[in-house]
């Protein structure tokens, strides 16, 4: 009864600081502007079922593909086992499931397979940061730590995973060995194709000490696992969650294709036609700001994004600004808005929500030089496996350097002025665009 009691009140703490911290990410996502993305509902879920639960996009690079699907596969299959477990510590049984018979021990089996796998995909991961040292992984905005925010998770993997196979090798030889409360189980012996190859290793232990180990083993890999829930929404790893919803609301639009902004095309139908009616103005509606300064001036949808990057880098390492020595990053300019973001809310909490703490993510965290040394070819958007869309965030916080602040780069200013001078981006009037047609006469 005290194990039981135990149990209900962590699995209870557990819960209550996982849920309040999903209400303040959702708090602060919904800071965000309102958009309409419930067009297009088959192709939504088809875009999901695809990038998010298939990882579609992960196979451009093969090798990562293959062991990130075993530790996603691994991982969340292996994890069914909560279930039992959480049952297990509510009612003070013992694999309660295992009524099950043959079936049972197929599951286990499975689970013991796969838990090697994300034993070697963790160990690979690892290495791939550490020793191998790939160049993604250690460029400037992947600080101290974004790299022990990787390491931590696979560490932790690693560990539950071997837990899993520590508890279920004691579990089996406690079996054998005909102990009370286990003995009850006995229908699964024989299921165990991993953790059987420990079982030299524990056979001469006392049957006190198998309980205390397996026990050990039990607790750590619960208490591991609601741990790691109550983590994952302070770590890049929210993308285990996120990246369904995010993939659901992906831009369907081909992509190069802009948005308008509303108020801009208003006044441009006003110019053309002075006699049309201008659209109603809400009452006590502050005016929106053309572009983006801070967080509050872009989507929701874009606040989705930078909860749901994963820092994996491919972004970067596909931009071709990057590439070339300038200081953009894709990847930073999520990295800064979940930054900002958070910033953002907690002010709220301390201070209220109108209190300004007198930073924008515009300058504050994002420069213009980064901004403007983008080409907008969509590289990393294409590349981005959970469809995150950094170059929306990069045209919003252009439009507010050019159309609040008219601060462009010198060429761009210099178009501009021919554009208004003469309706075209070059220096020739209108009336002498047709002479290269006379001279061809």
């Amino acid at each position: 009864m005290l194990s039981s009691l135990l149990f209900l009140l962590l699995f209870g703490i557990a819960v209550y600081f996982f849920t309040k911290k999903i209400k303040e990410v959702n708090r602060n996502i919904n800071l965000g502007r309102d958009v309409d993305l419930n067009d297009y509902q088959s192709k939504r879920w088809k875009t999901m079922a695809m990038v998010a639960l298939g990882q579609s996009k992960m196979g451009t690079r093969p090798v990562a593909a293959f062991f990130h699907v075993l530790i996603y596969v691994g991982f969340i299959i292996i994890n069914i086992e909560v279930l039992e477990i959480i049952i297990d510590g509510i009612l003070g049984t013992h694999r309660i499931l295992s009524f099950m018979g043959s079936f049972y021990n197929f599951l286990i089996g499975s689970f013991e397979i796969l838990a090697v796998g994300v034993l070697a995909a963790c160990f690979v991961f690892l290495s791939r940061r550490n020793i191998v040292k790939l160049k993604r992984f250690w460029m400037r905005e992947m600080t101290s730590w974004p790299r022990s925010d990787a390491n931590i998770i696979l560490v932790v993997e690693i560990l539950l995973m071997s837990a899993f196979l520590i508890m279920n090798a004691t579990d089996h030889q406690l079996q054998l060995n005909g102990s009370q409360h286990y003995s009850n189980a006995n229908g699964i012996i024989g299921s165990f194709p991993i953790s059987s190859f420990l079982l030299p290793f524990i056979s001469g232990i006392s049957t006190d000490g198998l309980i205390l180990l397996e026990r050990s083993c039990w607790w750590f890999h619960i208490i591991g696992i609601l741990a790691f829930l109550n983590y994952v929404p302070y770590s890049k790893h929210f993308h285990i969650l996120l990246a369904f919803p995010n993939t659901y609301y992906s831009n369907l639009k081909p992509k190069g294709e802009f948005t308008n902004m509303q108020s801009v095309t208003n006044e441009v139908k006003l110019m053309l036609d002075p006699s049309s009616v201008p659209p109603p103005i809400e009452p006590n509606a502050s005016p929106r700001r053309f572009g983006a300064k801070d967080v509050q001036d872009l989507t929701w949808k874009q606040l989705m994004d930078s909860y749901s990057c994963t820092e994996c880098g491919r972004c970067t390492s596909v931009c071709p600004a990057n590439i070339t020595g300038k200081l953009l990053s894709p990847r930073k300019i999520m990295m800064d808005t979940r930054d900002r973001l958070e910033e953002v809310g907690k002010n709220i909490d301390k201070n209220g929500a109108s209190n300004d703490d007198g930073k924008t993510l515009l300058n504050d965290y994002i420069t213009p030089e980064e901004l403007w040394a983008c080409t907008s070819c969509n590289a990393c958007v294409q590349a981005c496996p959970v469809n995150i869309d950094p170059l929306s965030i990069i045209i919003d916080m252009r439009r507010y350097l050019v159309m609040e602040q008219s601060s462009a780069p010198a060429e761009l200013n210099g178009m501009f002025t021919k554009i208004e001078n003469n309706g075209a981006p070059w220096q020739f009037s209108p009336a002498d665009r047709l002479n290269w047609a006379k001279e061809e006469n």
